[in-house]
């Protein structure tokens, strides 16, 4: 049976930095002391990734999780972030309550928006922006009528 999203995953090129970031910006919270692994073939194996090795932890985001990585080998292909329209997993949303004061908050700690306020969508308020490292992040506040709200999902059952 499935129960939703367990986490979103992103690569990041500076870990202390970006877990500062994502709790000060989402107040999203470290589950664990973090991890690290080198030369570890089960892991080389989980992820597809020979001779990987990388360093990482979870943040709880509310109904799911955050796993951010700092890899040291092997080297990124790219060191460009993705666009919304690239082949792949883009961005992330998070939902707000008040779009155009969190966005405000927001760019304090560092994001860019590329629209200088969040636009209205009939169902969502919404806009895309980038953290400190480029990777993209949707600001969303869902309105009354929107069919996919947080607050309509039912209980995950135990």
């Amino acid at each position: 049976m499935i129960r939703g999203i367990h986490h979103v995953a992103v690569h990041v090129r500076d870990l202390d930095r970006m877990v500062n970031f994502y709790r000060q910006a989402f107040g999203f919270e470290l589950v664990d002391e973090g991890f690290e692994w080198k030369e570890t073939p089960l892991l080389d194996q989980i992820i597809d990734v020979p001779n990987s090795a990388a360093r990482g932890c979870m943040l709880r985001a509310g109904t799911c999780y955050l796993e951010l990585f700092q890899f040291s080998a092997p080297p990124p292909s790219s060191d460009k972030p993705l666009n919304p329209f690239d082949k792949g997993y883009t961005h992330f949303c998070v939902d707000v309550t008040d779009a155009a004061k969190e966005c405000e908050r927001l760019k304090g700690l560092g994001m860019t928006f590329g629209h200088p306020f969040p636009l209205d969508a009939g169902h969502v308020v919404t806009v895309y922006g980038r953290d400190p490292e480029g990777n993209l992040i949707e600001i969303q506040e869902t309105k009354a009528a929107c069919d996919f709200r947080l607050d309509k999902l039912p209980p995950v059952p135990a």
